[in-house]
């Protein structure tokens, strides 16, 4: 049957020497793939729409496998992302992240606005790694990945001095810290920070500023999470790596809309 649908493109590959088949995330459906045939041509009416992270209008005839792009628009081009090294960087891999993430055809609405909503916002400038980040927390529940960042996952403690235990999948306090030597040794300020995003949703955050320091915690202490737990490899994560490395991004300010309880 022929469905219109609001997506976001997850991916492209080529198919052949004129095709491409463009993996969308849908509001309704899901994750699905469709074939855009003769999209790879240079005069293509595919061209514009089905460039990565783009948010756009789709006609598509969908079965039960893979479907057949008959119409598509751009709603939201993200100009000024692709503009930037450090938004398109990390909108690259926000979209590789959910496509690796959600399985084909089981919709989430939530996590559908959440993405959307997330490129909309670093289109209208809002730093890129507060928000990656924040994506990061929510999609742990989607890969069946439940840490203990609100007390002390071996006595319960909710009050003292807390690290992060990847062996322990959560947080140890300064009592329990012999059960895992090697537990991540954050700030207060990044664990707050890390049980705040996993508690409030998009509506609930205000505007302020992170510390760099506590976000490049966090990525630290995420991506050895995912590393140990997820299963998952994305090539856009090598890239962002990189910069890191070359020092790419450093002076950015990290002004967004998160937790109005947050403090520079």
């Amino acid at each position: 049957m022929t469905e219109q649908m609001e997506a976001i493109v997850l991916r492209t590959t080529p198919y052949g020497e004129t095709n491409k088949i463009v993996t969308l995330y849908t509001e309704r459906l899901g994750k699905v793939a469709v074939m855009a045939r003769g999209a790879r041509k240079p005069r293509s009416k595919f061209t514009s729409c089905t460039q990565p992270f783009t948010i756009g209008l789709f006609v598509a005839f969908m079965g039960k496998g893979m479907g057949h792009l008959q119409q598509g628009e751009a709603l939201y081009s993200l100009r000024k992302i692709r503009e930037d090294l450090d938004k398109s960087a990390a909108a690259a891999y926000l979209v590789e992240l959910v496509e690796k993430t959600v399985e084909d055809r089981r919709p989430s609405p939530s996590l559908y606005g959440l993405l959307k909503r997330i490129l909309l916002a670093l289109e209208d400038g809002d730093d890129p790694e507060s928000y990656t980040r924040f994506l990061e927390v929510k999609l742990l529940p989607v890969l069946g990945l439940y840490p203990v960042l609100g007390q002390c996952t071996n006595c319960g403690a909710k009050e003292g001095e807390f690290r992060f235990s990847i062996r322990e999948n959560g947080l140890l306090c300064h009592r329990c810290y012999d059960h895992d030597p090697h537990a991540y040794p954050a700030s207060a300020k990044a664990l707050s920070v890390l049980h705040k995003f996993e508690r409030v949703v998009m509506d609930q955050l205000g505007s302020v500023t992170l510390q760099k320091g506590t976000l490049k915690e966090l990525r630290h202490l995420l991506w050895a999470y995912y590393d140990a737990y997820s299963g998952l490899y994305c090539k856009s994560r090598k890239f962002l790596e990189q910069m890191e490395h070359w020092g790419l991004g450093e002076n950015k300010n990290t002004k967004t809309k998160l937790d109005k309880e947050e403090e520079v």
